[in-house]
């Protein structure tokens, strides 16, 4: 799986993150303490705080340190370094997780450091009891692994070390790696006991001392107390180890597609211009650089209508009405040839014409845009029915099929066929799993596919296991470089300990994550079954086959849904 930024590949430690259930001054040395290890190391370095608080100190504390140390830090000012304030975030911290995560990787003084350091949010007077979930969840957006820091003031040995325990637990509930622990400040009495309640962690611990003058420490109090418990050495042999790679969140993979659009921006159309939600969309879209946007509809009404929702970027899109004169006298012609099998009369693609799903389409075919997504307002048959008609399926496709990319809390998968084909054949089948491995591989994604059903490997025999275990010999014969495996059920494709059971020695079972559903039926149930009871973030449907990327909504769809259906459509424009 690619990350949200390329230079920061997975399993290297260019980051970390400093994990604490208290912001005081403890955490505070830590922080400070930290940064000025890998001064020694790094040419640039940063600190990035992804929620904030009005009263926080961290970021300016570190900012006057490194200042009168004269050290490189990659940052001026305190707005660059802090995500959101918390205030914000908890409106909507879904979202704001994805503005974060576009924050850290769009501040050029964050991006273009050799290292950043990530501190966790302080602890204001109101309380958010998933705090500690938070700080851990984000650290797995940003790839972080954790350094986690306790205060042991006024604590017992004991205590300290549960608590420490904690934290591991709701750090590794997420995925996130842990690299070592602090105690800050720690009376010395209680050291030995500490490491001996911890032996079973197997991580490093290191012991700060109070401050010498915690009323009013300076910075050469932080270092001081700082440097009596590590070293240098100590530490940066911890930090330079791989670590594990760490799960793609939802939000981290939102923004992922949202980097994939940048590589090479498409035009993509949006037919149904005047609908709040996908002028939402296109606004964020705009503002992002994801895309160029095509608006259809009425000019003047479109423009007023942003306005008035506050999306200052739709000035940057283009709109047109269905009845420009000099797009239908392009299109006239060109839509009489594209369906001259049809013998279709001037009057009949008039008429045509006035459908936003077939003036969009003919956009397309014009080449005046490189894909549509469509679907708000107009049911899948509105957007489909014209794509079959003028853009056509590849070459190399027989049918179209749709995929749903499912972004489960710690992996992402994708199902097909989930939206066009009731009973593919065997054929159909192979074909629909080497689409969606074709879709797979546009989000980052390497494919490993399980042909599912309801008997595993030779386990039973019946019609439709017989069916799939055809397709799965086509597959093999047809796409020999597809890794596959079927037929298969669900826990043991999903799950590596069944598949241990299920599927002993066998490379693919339990690692699937391209799942093909024997019907229709099936997949539809199935997708819309894990994303209700699990949570996920479903995108899509993907529709597979086309000459050009043309997508369906849900009409039940979210301006989130539609921003990511306009990602994946311009990823699959870039060819």
């Amino acid at each position: 799986m690619i990350l949200p930024l390329p230079r920061h590949s997975v399993g290297h430690n260019d980051r970390v993150f400093v994990y604490s259930p208290e912001g005081d001054q403890g955490r505070n040395t830590v922080a400070i303490g930290l940064l000025h290890t890998l001064s020694h190391q790094y040419s640039t370095i940063a600190a990035f705080q992804p929620i904030g608080t009005a009263d926080s100190m961290i970021i300016d504390l570190v900012l006057q340190a490194y200042r009168s140390l004269q050290q490189p830090l990659s940052f001026e000012t305190a707005v660059d370094s802090v995500g959101l304030q918390s205030s914000q975030f908890y409106l909507d911290d879904s979202l704001s997780r994805r503005e974060i995560i576009a924050k850290f990787y769009e501040t050029s003084r964050i991006k273009n450091a050799d290292y950043v350091v990530g501190i966790g949010s302080d602890y204001s007077t109101i309380i958010h009891p998933t705090s500690m979930r938070t700080n851990a969840l984000l650290a797995c957006d940003l790839q972080m692994p954790v350094l986690i820091t306790v205060n042991g003031e006024h604590r017992t040995a004991h205590e300290i070390a549960e608590t420490i325990k904690a934290c591991i637990r709701t750090v590794q509930e997420e995925g996130v790696p842990v690299l070592g622990a602090f105690v800050s400040p720690c009376p010395e009495t209680v050291h030995d006991n500490v490491q001996l309640e911890l032996l079973d962690f197997a991580i490093p611990v290191w012991f700060i001392p109070q401050l010498q003058n915690p009323e009013n420490p300076t910075l050469d109090d932080y270092l001081q107390a700082y440097y009596q418990g590590v070293t240098d050495d100590s530490l940066l042999k911890i930090l330079g180890k791989n670590s594990p790679d760490l799960p793609i969140t939802p939000a981290c993979f939102q923004y992922t597609l949202m980097h994939l659009t940048k590589r090479d921006q498409k035009t993509i159309v949006l037919p149904e211009g005047m609908d709040d939600r996908i002028l939402t969309a296109a606004n964020f879209v705009l503002q992002h650089h994801m895309a160029h946007i095509i608006l259809l509809g009425p000019e003047d009404r479109i423009r007023r209508h942003a306005i008035n929702l506050g999306l200052p970027f739709i000035k940057d899109a283009t709109i047109w009405s269905l009845e420009d004169p000099e797009l239908r006298q392009k299109m006239l012609p060109a839509l009489l040839q594209a369906r001259k099998s049809r013998h279709l009369t001037t009057e009949e693609a008039e008429s045509l014409l006035e459908d936003p799903s077939y003036f969009g389409t003919m956009l397309i075919y014009l080449g005046l845009a490189d894909g549509m997504v469509s679907g708000a307002i107009h049911s899948t048959a509105n957007t489909v029915r014209p794509a079959l008609q003028i853009i056509k399926t590849r070459p190399e496709s027989t049918i179209v099929s749709g995929s749903m990319l499912m972004c489960l809390p710690k992996r992402i998968d994708i199902f097909a066929d989930i939206a066009l084909i009731p009973n593919p054949t065997a054929s159909q089948l192979a074909e629909i799993a080497y689409q969606t491995a074709i879709t797979a591989r546009q989000v980052g994604i390497d494919p490993i596919i399980g042909f599912l059903s309801y008997a595993t490997i030779a386990s039973a025999n019946g019609p439709s296991v017989d069916l799939v275990r055809e397709a799965v010999s086509i597959t093999e014969q047809r796409y020999p470089d597809l890794k596959i495996i079927g037929p298969i059920q669900f826990d043991a494709a999903f799950d590596p300990t069944v598949a241990k059971i299920k599927a002993p020695n066998n490379p693919y079972a339990g690692h699937v994550n391209t799942f093909i559903a024997p019907d229709l039926n099936t997949g539809n149930v199935l997708y819309k079954a894990i994303e209700r009871t699990s949570g996920a973030v479903a995108i899509g449907p993907v529709l597979q086959g086309l000459k050009q990327p043309i997508n369906d909504l849900s009409r039940g769809s979210t301006s989130w849904d539609i921003v990511n259906t306009i990602a994946m459509t311009a990823i699959a424009a870039q060819k």
